[in-house]
């Protein structure tokens, strides 16, 4: 059984054919749960009438309404999932669902853990966007690539995707290690506890294109992209806290 958690707010253009794209290439018995942080464009309502419709049986929407984010949205979905396998992506289409059964593939190959990865030989960054774009943010995606370089160097060398957030993951490592952190920092902690840990990673690369339709999230103006961007500072500096106690042997999967 596969879960897909797709964590949405403000992507009513985006999510009815991202939906219909996911159910199409996932062969095996699926679920697909849409996260939507009570979206001001109506995103619930054309999941709702998706469902209605039964177009895609294995559809399912939760509409959170209060303490909203990104990280608490996916820690939600976790709960409502139900398949030993979880997955979750951005739902902007700048991660193609066509790449989804290239990662199940190497879970049922033995991984713990296969990231869509930007950042490996194959893989590419988003390209083609302008200072002017109003779909994407040009600084965000120029940090994001500095920003990896920094933590392959800070974290750990071999891995190289450090904010991703395409993944697929069993369960058993979810249920040892619980996501956190406010928005895309949540990916760094995970995956260096997991490494730290000695799951089995593996990272799948893809192409990475602009966003479909819509505004992007993850700076749509500079005082959000500077309030990240520390958050990603901290959460670096925070880990190596965690590295540490590791090296005493405590519990890392646990602790703060």
């Amino acid at each position: 059984m596969i879960s897909v958690i797709l964590p949405t707010y403000n992507e009513r253009e985006n999510i009815v054919p991202l939906v219909a794209a996911i159910d199409a290439v996932i062969i095996q018995s699926h679920e697909i749960i849409v996260v939507d942080d009570d979206s001001p464009d109506g995103t619930s309502d054309v999941v709702s009438r998706m469902i209605e419709s039964g177009r895609v049986p294995a559809l399912k929407l939760k509409t959170r309404l209060a303490d909203r984010g990104l990280t608490k949205s996916l820690r939600e979905g976790i709960a409502l999932a139900t398949g030993d396998t979880i997955i979750w992506m951005d739902c902007d289409f700048s991660m193609p669902p066509e790449v989804i059964p290239r990662l199940l593939a190497k879970i049922g190959e033995g991984s713990d853990i296969a990231v869509g990865s930007r950042f490996v030989k194959g893989g590419q960054a988003k390209k083609g966007v302008g200072i002017s774009d109003t779909r994407e943010s040009l600084p965000a995606i120029l940090l994001s690539s500095l920003l990896n370089v920094l933590l392959r160097l800070v974290l750990h060398w071999s891995f190289r995707d450090w904010t991703s957030g395409f993944i697929a993951v069993r369960r058993e490592v979810l249920q040892r290690i619980r996501l956190s952190g406010d928005y895309g920092e949540y990916f760094m902690d995970l995956m260096f506890r997991a490494i730290l840990l000695g799951y089995r990673i593996v990272e799948i690369p893809y192409v990475c294109a602009p966003r479909r339709a819509g505004e992007s999230k993850t700076a749509p103006n500079a005082r959000v992209l500077l309030k990240r961007g520390v958050k990603y500072l901290w959460m670096t500096a925070r880990l190596q806290g965690v590295r540490a106690k590791r090296w005493v042997g405590a519990d890392i999967a646990r602790l703060p």
